[in-house]
């Protein structure tokens, strides 16, 4: 739904209500019946009805079938037979406001799905032969370097082979915090160059960039229907034909039994396809399903379709990968221990200082984990491949990280309680000599624990599963609350023990981030991809936390819960309200203007319901 369409729409309602009650006023001063008046309400009933009747016609010739619009146009039809001129008026109006609302929860929500992510440029300046020329991301090869300056959105996924800047990458992540990205580094396209001009060389093809993705995926979400809007549909097919069928009895049966008179029950039988009609019913799910997509988008969780949400009903097990998922997959230093007899806190100068210098991952975490007063200036420091830093201080070699050396007898105590632990340890050595290690440890979200307790408040079991060591493996589980665990995992056994669940728990929910964790997400009942994760991860999952926070797994559980709830609710006001009109009918205790306020008040009532998901 356009925003030029919702104008139109709303428009259209506007001016069928102006003539509507222009006509009323002409009709106390004139003549209810006067040629003026009907032409009023005539005109009211061609522009309120116009998109409805179309809609109705063009879906009834594509799927040669009836539905609920044709249903309505008959029934408004037939009270400008029967005379009731302003009744036939105002059910085409009140309809028509329905389907206005109907569209704004639509329109709604595609945009917050949408807005999961600001849209890459559609052209890009390629490097060729030192020189700028602009041409269509479209057109973008592999291998292809590409000019970003700043201000301007990276227009494809690649790695940065000139320069450095900050990135800000909300529109991928929902990170507001600028990124920082050097030579050989990562950069995704929709991220904004915020600090100086770069030269990107593209690594996929624009058509399989993250942004590409995402974007088929939120067209994906907003044209799949829920197991419940199928069923809704395909009772619509057969209602609207029962409706008509009564409608004809009604109209045909009573007169010749003597029961009514023909007029009488030609009226009754235009009451029938006024009260009978399913809107409510079918508005029932729709604007729930997308508001509660909506919400999602809102919180940057992107749900690639009602469905998948409809199945977090019910879940009974939640199984996560460590690395990325329960941890951050950032190590920080736990601790440094070194020998009685070195002053510590030369130690710790000297392996800050020579970590300063280095590019490993590694090295990186133990300079952000200890304080720049440790570093040492005018200090000359080689970096060894495959190997660390290396560094001759007052006539002493240091060294640090995976070089040959002999143990000193006061750090193998030290070092075997670490390796217990499942710590990573970088050596520290002096003249061929190890005299300490620093020992990393992976960093635990820091609401991983609240997490799991809210799970559990929702009697949903908590399984860790890695392939890390036991140690490792049960040190986590018991930092985060993890009701168990099993170690030493392959991805095969990950899928293995999945299945285990599946039969002894039953539905089962994965949520992980690698490349190892994709098979496993493809045989649980619902997968959860963390933002951060690979573009295997992020292909197979049904729904990816694109701000890369734990915290959302209770959030959209309960918010299934909630549109399971207010469907139901939907759902049953709708047939109450359908079914104590038709008896009403029945006996007669019902007339035309209030069947048609009823039904209609009933339809936008439903759809305001389902709005309130977008709350919260």
């Amino acid at each position: 739904m356009t925003r030029k369409q919702l104008v139109i729409e709303t428009s259209s309602v506007i001016i069928s209500f102006i003539l509507i009650i222009t006509a009323f006023i002409l009709g106390k001063i004139i003549s209810p019946d006067s040629l003026i008046v009907m032409i009023l309400y005539g005109f009211s009933f061609l522009i309120g009805g116009y998109a409805k009747a179309k809609e109705g016609v063009l879906s009834t010739i594509e799927n040669r079938a009836l539905n609920v619009e044709i249903l309505m146009i008959l029934a408004a039809l037939g009270a400008f037979i029967v005379g009731n001129y302003g009744e036939g008026a105002i059910l085409i109006l009140i309809f028509s406001i329905s389907g206005v609302l109907e569209s704004y929860a639509t329109s709604k929500s595609e945009k917050a799905l949408t807005s999961l992510l600001k849209l890459a440029p559609q052209t890009a300046l390629l490097l060729v032969n030192g020189e700028e020329k602009e041409v269509l991301v479209s057109e973008v090869k592999v291998k292809d370097q590409v000019i970003v300056k700043v201000g301007q959105q990276v227009p494809v996924d690649g790695i940065i082979i000139k320069g450095a800047t900050s990135l800000n990458q909300s529109a991928i992540t929902g990170e507001f915090v600028p990124v920082y990205r050097g030579i050989k580094e990562t950069v995704f396209a929709g991220s904004i160059n915020i600090e100086s001009t770069i030269v990107v060389e593209t690594t996929k093809d624009p058509s399989e960039s993250v942004v590409q993705k995402i974007i088929d995926f939120v067209k994906h979400a907003q044209e799949e229907k829920t197991d419940s809007q199928s069923l809704i549909d395909r009772i619509e097919k057969f209602y609207v034909y029962v409706v008509i069928i009564l409608a004809i009895a009604f109209m045909l049966i009573p007169p010749m039994f003597g029961w009514l008179t023909a007029s009488e029950a030609f009226y009754r039988g235009i009451v029938v396809l006024v009260v009978g009609s399913p809107c409510a019913l079918v508005a029932s799910i729709t604007p729930a399903m997308l508001s509660a997509l909506s919400n999602a988008a809102h919180h940057r969780i992107l749900i690639k379709g009602g469905k998948h949400l409809e199945d977090l009903i019910g879940l009974k097990a939640v199984v996560f990968d460590k690395t990325g998922t329960i941890t951050t997959g950032v190590p920080r230093v736990v601790r440094v221990e070194t020998i009685s007899s070195l002053d510590k806190e030369k130690v710790l100068s000297i392996l800050y200082t020579l970590e300063k210098q280095s590019e490993h991952p590694l090295a990186k975490s133990i300079v952000d984990s200890m304080d720049a007063k440790y570093y040492i200036n005018n200090i000359n420091t080689n970096e060894i491949s495959g190997r660390g830093m290396q560094a001759k201080i007052d006539d002493d070699t240091w060294e640090i990280g995976r070089f040959d050396y002999t143990m000193h007898h006061e750090i193998q105590e030290k070092l075997d309680r670490c390796t217990g632990l499942g710590h990573s340890i970088v050596a520290i050595i002096k003249n061929k000599e190890m005299v300490g290690f620093a020992a990393l440890m992976d960093t635990i979200r820091d609401n991983a624990k609240e997490v799991m307790t809210a799970l559990r408040n929702l009697n949903i079991q908590t399984v860790l599963l890695t392939g890390d060591h036991k140690f490792t493996a049960a040190a986590i589980a018991r930092e985060a609350g993890v009701d168990s665990f099993e170690s030493d995992c392959f991805p095969e056994d990950k899928v293995r023990k999945i299945k285990e669940i599946q039969e002894t728990v039953g539905k089962v929910m994965m949520i992980g981030d690698g490349i190892n964790d994709a098979p496993a997400l493809a045989v649980a009942d619902i997968s959860v991809a963390m933002g951060t994760g690979t573009d295997v991860s992020l292909e197979t999952a049904d729904i990816i936390f694109m701000n890369d926070k734990l915290e959302n797994l209770p959030q959209i559980i309960n918010l299934s819960k909630r549109m399971r709830r207010i469907t139901l609710q939907n759902v049953v006001f709708a047939i109450s309200v359908i079914t104590i009109l038709m008896i009403s009918n029945v006996f007669g205790y019902i007339k035309l203007p209030t069947g048609v306020v009823a039904h209609e008040t009933s339809t936008i009532l439903v759809i305001l319901n389902s709005l309130r998901l977008l709350l919260k």
